[in-house]
């Protein structure tokens, strides 16, 4: 299974990720699943809604703004397929808040920002008993 995306939301991402440093921005991917694969068709930027999120750098999705975002998806008959957000100043990988917060199924965009500049964007998926976060294959489409 891979999550396929096009270049142009991969720098909206990595633009969203510089734009937020040093806080971490974060948002949702929507799409739909075809033949085994997901494909992003949109980005929904969110607002981090974390008290804490100049402390610890973890962000926040309120019920809220999954609502809002799951109507336009509606709206625009696609699905909530992922999530994406930035970690400033570390790797593009999942950390233990991660996951312990991660759904299993979806799709966990992540891009590594490095004193104010996007570096690596990677994707994951969380195992369905919440142990640990696995590879997504990224395929980055022209």
């Amino acid at each position: 299974m891979a999550l396929k995306i096009g270049r142009r939301h991969v720098e909206l991402l990595k633009a969203y990720g510089a734009e937020s440093y040093p806080n971490e921005c974060c948002g949702f991917l929507l799409g739909k699943q075809v033949n085994g694969d997901k494909e992003v068709i949109s980005t929904f930027p969110s607002n981090n809604a974390s008290a804490s999120a100049e402390q610890y750098h973890r962000f926040l999705i309120t019920p809220q703004a999954y609502l809002e975002c799951e109507k336009f998806a509606r709206a625009k008959d696609l699905d909530i397929i992922g999530f994406y957000h930035s970690h400033p100043n570390a790797a593009a990988r999942p950390s233990s808040y991660d996951i312990e917060h991660g759904w299993p199924w979806y799709s966990y965009v992540i891009v590594s920002v490095k004193n104010s500049k996007a570096d690596d964007v990677t994707s994951w998926t969380l195992q369905e008993d919440r142990s640990k976060f696995n590879p997504e294959k990224l395929v980055v489409n022209e």
